[in-house]
């Protein structure tokens, strides 16, 4: 299935990941974990963010992925099923043709 993460990082843990170097390991074992089809990374909400959407085959996978930002950056991350407009136009035909 495909979803999307966004994982806002503490300022004052993300400082510090800057600091050591983690925060740029972290990303990048992040990102050769999930092999995302998309990565990005900015402000939201006046904070280090990162979005990547990728293939979720089983949500057993999600702690091993995602422990590594709760654990060194207090992330607050949300993990959520997406579409892409193919996708999305087959879920409408398939609504269409039930009604």
């Amino acid at each position: 299935m495909r979803v999307m993460l966004r994982a806002h990082i503490d300022t004052q843990a993300g400082n510090e990941g800057l600091k050591s170097g983690a925060l740029p390991q972290t990303v990048k074992k992040l990102m050769e974990r999930l092999k995302p089809e998309a990565a990005y990374f900015g402000l939201s909400e006046g904070v280090r963010t990162c979005w990547m959407v990728f293939d979720l085959a089983d949500s057993s996978q999600l702690p091993p992925m995602l422990e590594d930002l709760f654990m060194q950056f207090n992330a607050e991350i949300e993990v959520a099923p997406v579409m892409n407009a193919e996708e999305l136009e087959k879920g409408l035909s398939q609504l269409a043709a039930t009604r």
